[in-house]
């Protein structure tokens, strides 16, 4: 029997499940979707080949975990700081700060690699089905605040959110960034909601 490393063998295989991820995360932003093979995996996490076939049956099912775990972590973060705030624009402003909070972390990193890779048909749908869900709390925010929901501004939204994760991801500071970015939010809401006609 191999030597374990943790407690109990279940610890060990969750151990050894989390270490070929993350050496895939990394083969993924670094090279892309191509590059994430089983020997690459497996070498960059310091496992044999053949041990990455005792968790994942085929790269295609490590990059499907790799999908659905990129979101769980920023999925689980926004919950967590929306779940006693009720108003909309503070709503807003938490979801906000929690994705660039995120970003400052490099937590975004996989999901950004997904987003921009040649995935498989299927694991690409289920990309962008994971990032709609998990944009929807924002959206929701956008439409208490204007009063219609329009698809165009949570794009603009979204667009004002990327160009803050991308600056913090050059080394801008993120509480400046996300004052800022906020600002701009509120003031462009708050016109969209003055300058809608009435019913």
């Amino acid at each position: 029997m191999p030597k374990i490393s943790a407690a109990t063998v279940a610890e060990h295989r969750a151990q050894q499940r989390a270490a070929l991820i993350q050496a895939a995360v990394d083969v993924l932003v670094e090279q892309g979707a191509a590059a994430v093979t089983p020997a690459a995996v497996g070498a960059r996490a310091g496992l044999a080949r053949s041990s990455f076939y005792q968790y994942f049956p085929s790269a295609a099912a490590l990059l499907a975990a790799i999908v659905e775990e990129a979101f769980t972590t920023a999925d689980t973060a926004t919950t967590q700081a929306l779940a006693d705030i009720h108003e909309p624009a503070q709503r807003l402003d938490a979801f906000i700060r929690t994705e660039l909070h995120l970003a400052a972390q490099g937590a975004h990193r996989p999901a950004k690699a997904l987003m921009q890779a040649d995935l498989p048909p299927e694991c690409l749908a289920r990309v962008h089905e994971l990032h709609h869900r998990h944009y929807a709390p924002l959206q929701a925010a956008i439409t208490a605040m204007t009063g219609e929901a329009s698809e165009l501004t949570g794009q603009l939204v979204g667009g004002t959110v990327q160009a803050a994760m991308t600056a913090i991801e050059h080394g801008a500071d993120p509480t400046r960034v996300a004052d800022r970015a906020l600002a701009l939010l509120h003031h462009g809401l708050t016109e969209s909601a003055t300058d809608r006609p009435p019913a």
